[in-house]
């Protein structure tokens, strides 16, 4: 399957758009020709891009959508397909993290975090699949994390959730490609969104915190969509530990241990 290097009369969906990574995503797309559906539950957000694409001469959709609710999804599809009859491209971009301890992460919001991170990629694939299969032509990207290769103290459920997208996409690179659908997964490491509040930099090692722009991380992954690549890290330097969790995992485990937990004053109370 070749890379998507030409975006001109394409369409693509993007969830998680109304801000940081997925805003970013969806601003680039359409300046290089895409016809772009927002997808996020806040629609002035949304809005709000979709105005800075359309100034910029692009054309934007908004669908308010909840990613963790599969009939949202599947009415937010539908209504692209009706708008502009095709999706050659879905990013699954939408999620959410949270810095906490496992023993003191609510069971509850741990269920909404899998649904939102890995259930609404599902959905979203799924909604996308009949249009893609019946042409023979799509790619997905789905965005998982660097959290999603190496378990993460304070982040347990968010391990989880992307390493979930992690398997959910490898398996799928395989049994779509024959179908003309080319899957590839994405690993960012620290990028500057809102999502780093001054909160969860509290509960962060000074030492980790080598952030990259949402405008780096979108460079990256669309060099690497027109490459035809099935999966990027970005930044890429930070792929030289999952070698070393493959070949020296004590050491691994040592460093990591070293690095997140003494910031975590609340580990053993």
């Amino acid at each position: 399957m070749a890379g998507l290097a030409d975006f001109r009369e394409t369409v693509g969906i993007v969830t998680g758009a109304s801000s940081g990574i997925g805003a970013q995503l969806a601003r680039d797309l359409a300046a290089r020709g895409m016809r772009v559906a927002l997808l996020a539950r806040r629609a002035e957000r949304l809005e709000a891009v979709a105005t800075d694409i359309r100034r910029a001469g692009g054309e934007a959709a908004v669908e308010v959508c909840d990613v963790a609710e599969g009939s949202s999804v599947e009415r937010a599809v539908k209504a692209v397909l009706d708008r502009w009859g095709r999706v050659d491209l879905l990013v699954n971009n939408a999620g959410y993290g949270r810095h906490v301890l496992f023993k003191d992460h609510d069971v509850a919001d741990i269920e909404r975090m899998m649904r939102t991170n890995y259930l609404g990629t599902v959905y979203a694939t799924k909604a996308v699949l009949p249009d893609m299969r019946g042409r023979g032509r799509g790619w997905i990207v789905n965005v998982s994390s660097v959290a999603g290769k190496l378990g993460q103290p304070d982040e347990a459920a968010y391990s989880a959730s992307k390493f979930a997208v992690a398997g959910l996409s490898e398996g799928l690179s395989y049994e779509l490609a024959p179908l003309g659908i080319h899957v590839m997964t994405v690993y960012p490491a620290l990028v500057r969104t809102e999502m780093f509040t001054p909160a969860v930099l509290a509960r962060m090692p000074e030492r980790s915190m080598s952030f990259v722009e949402p405008a780096v991380l979108s460079r990256d992954v669309l060099h690497a969509l027109a490459r035809g690549r099935h999966e990027v890290t970005v930044p890429r330097w930070v792929a030289i530990a999952y070698v070393l969790r493959v070949l020296l995992p004590r050491f691994h485990r040592r460093m990591t241990a070293r690095i997140r937990l003494p910031v975590l004053r609340d580990l053993t109370t």
